[in-house]
């Protein structure tokens, strides 16, 4: 009987025992867009393709740069939601409130094609000792109905980093997304 009551006693001390072991989750902080016109652009509606990761940044633990380049992980720490699905919607979110069209991240919702499709391929998402964050790559704008000149451009943009703390990675990448969007933008413009 004994026994019995230290077994069921064990077996609710456990899930009480794990909770200082759980990971963290951090989101990518959305940027604040300053309050400021949107920018006119050529086209209604953009669609923005599901953005492509390098492995490290696609696994759902954050990662920072160390001495002599390696990404290590940081304990106890991960995103709140799948990095793709996390970046692509904050970059769908940052071009919609940036600019005059209409932007959904795919699958595309509405009935009619959008006028524009973006695509971004991210060579690198890095945390940097130097205190920056860096994403780089490349992103083409692709236009099937001729709505506007197609184009495909690289792209360097980088956001200061308080220090290699998750939430402090969480927010530079909101910030660089944003930074990205805004040069999206400047392509989409009439």
């Amino acid at each position: 009987m004994n026994i019995r009551i230290v077994a069921i006693a064990l077996a609710a001390a456990l899930p009480l025992a794990s909770c200082g072991d759980k990971d963290a989750r951090f989101p990518i902080a959305a940027e604040t867009v300053p309050a400021v016109a949107k920018t006119q652009v050529a086209v209604r509606t953009v669609e923005v393709r599901e953005v492509s990761l390098p492995a490290y940044a696609a696994a759902s633990e954050i990662v920072v740069e160390q001495m002599g380049g390696a990404l290590t992980v940081v304990p106890k720490a991960i995103w709140a939601d799948d990095p793709v699905r996390g970046v692509t919607g904050a970059l769908a979110r940052s071009l919609d409130l940036r600019s005059t069209a209409s932007v959904a991240a795919e699958p595309w919702p509405l009935a009619d094609s959008a006028d524009v499709r973006i695509e971004v391929r991210v060579d690198r998402m890095i945390a940097k000792l130097n205190g920056n964050f860096e994403l780089t790559g490349q992103f083409a704008i692709a236009a099937p109905n001729g709505a506007m000149r197609e184009s495909v451009q690289r792209f360097t943009v980088t956001a200061p980093l308080a220090d290699n703390s998750p939430g402090s990675v969480a927010q530079a990448t909101g910030v660089a997304i944003d930074s990205l969007a805004a040069d999206i933008v400047k392509k989409l413009r009439r």
